[in-house]
């Protein structure tokens, strides 16, 4: 790169923090009056409590695995598998940096502390689908890359598509190496059918994501509901007939007009039956050994269950490279489970002991609130003087995922994907509440 290309690199990256200051700072303002009319904003989840061996065995998963004859059957019908390089390489649609976003789409941003990095999509290539998780490389592997790309990962979701009659499930792949212009593209996910002579889309929005080691986790809770799946990130299939339809079509195969697609390899199911918990937030806490996943349950505000946070671990058997650690049965254990006095929760993430909880409002357009959690009590982030003015966070944030090399925190709500320092948000928390 030149001289001269460094500087407006420079210059520009100055100019984005300046704005989204900016809009912090109009933000702030806002949340502040809101929060000063209404006393019992953000009400305090309190401390959490532990649940007993005995009581985490509701939350056991069996682990399901699609039969190694079945995906070998679809790879030699659609030909050798991808990995994610090559749908990079494929990416031809762009993100809009902050500064080209709209008033209201930067009004998803959280308000204390603020973004630092922010993003909007393309309206046209969203219209319809609801977001949902994110995950990164940075969860994938420790060094924050796989091969030699930064990547990040964004579901999104459709009810009934008037084309197919099915609800769909899709992944942007974003290009993350050049975070001043990130590109993508679309893969649709899928589950194999009819012993790998066909697939058909997975059905059901997604409302929890991560990327660990060489597989993918996502969380259903429509349609294939209740359920986690796990995709293989060396196994994305190319389509060749841009068709509506979704699987094995005349001349080909589709994935409603993507160039690629992702046929599950596996699943989890919790094993509690009728009543149990669901899994619909997840991340990855690194901070753990071995390394967990961390999941929450979503409870509606002014209902009479608690929410529950736990985690399981990952398995160290490199057989079982990406996977959950489970008995020679397919059984995984929660390792450790809290209940929260929470609701409405959009998006958990667990580090160091910690649990940070995103909180709705029960109104859309709303700021919410960011809890720190632990045993001892809450602590929420602040974006006034004193500890009313706590609707600082982002309106209708549904994932948390930690970026432990760079050290950031990424997001999405609405059309806005952004990021911010971890370490901001532990600066802006006010005092604790037991």
């Amino acid at each position: 790169m030149t001289q001269r290309g460094r500087h407006r690199r420079r210059r520009r990256g100055r100019a984005l923090r300046a704005f989204l200051a900016g809009t912090a700072l109009a933000l702030t303002a806002a949340a502040t009056m809101i929060s000063a009319s209404q006393a019992t904003v953000g009400d305090s989840p309190g401390a959490l409590k532990a649940l007993s061996a005995a009581d985490r065995g509701q939350l056991r998963l069996r682990e399901q695995s699609v039969a190694p004859a079945s995906l070998e059957r679809l790879a030699s019908a659609m030909g050798r598998p991808v990995g994610v390089g090559a749908v990079l390489a494929d990416a031809d649609r762009s993100l809009r940096e902050a500064i080209g976003c709209s008033a209201g789409e930067r009004k998803s941003l959280p308000v204390e502390p603020a973004a630092t990095r922010a993003y909007c999509w393309d309206a046209a290539d969203t219209r319809g689908w609801q977001p949902g998780a994110v995950t990164t490389s940075g969860d994938a592997d420790d060094d924050g890359l796989w091969g030699q790309n930064r990547v990040i990962l964004s579901g999104w979701s459709r009810r009934e598509s008037a084309t197919t009659g099915q609800d769909l499930a899709r992944i942007a792949f974003v290009d993350a190496g050049d975070l001043n212009h990130p590109t993508y593209t679309w893969a649709l996910l899928a589950v194999p059918v009819d012993g790998g002579r066909d697939y058909r889309a997975l059905s059901s929005r997604l409302s929890g994501m991560v990327w660990y080691e060489n597989k993918l986790l996502v969380t259903t809770t429509s349609g294939d509901r209740d359920a986690l799946y796990v995709y293989d990130m060396n196994r994305i299939q190319r389509t060749t007939v841009a068709a509506d339809a979704v699987g094995r079509v005349h001349g080909g195969w589709s994935a409603h007009g993507y160039r690629y697609v992702l046929p599950a390899v596996g699943s989890y199911r919790l094993a509690g039956g009728a009543g149990a918990p669901r899994l619909d937030g997840i991340s990855l806490d690194r901070s753990t050994a071995p390394d967990s996943l961390a999941a929450n349950q979503w409870v509606p505000a002014g209902g009479d269950r608690r929410a529950l946070l736990w985690r399981y671990p990952f398995s160290r058997d490199e057989r079982h490279s990406g996977l959950l650690a489970a008995d020679p049965a397919g059984g995984v254990r929660a390792s450790e489970a809290y209940e929260t006095k929470a609701t409405e929760i959009g998006g958990v993430l667990s580090y160091r002991s910690d649990w940070y909880v995103g909180g709705a409002t029960g109104t859309p357009d709303a700021h919410g609130t960011l809890w720190q959690q632990s045993t001892s009590g809450a602590r929420a982030t602040r974006c006034g003087s004193d500890e009313t003015h706590r609707r600082c966070w982002s309106p209708r944030a549904q994932s948390l995922s930690y970026w432990e090399e760079t050290g950031e925190l990424w997001s999405q709500s609405g059309r806005v994907l952004f990021a911010l320092p971890l370490a901001s948000v532990d600066r802006s928390l006010g005092q604790m509440i037991p």
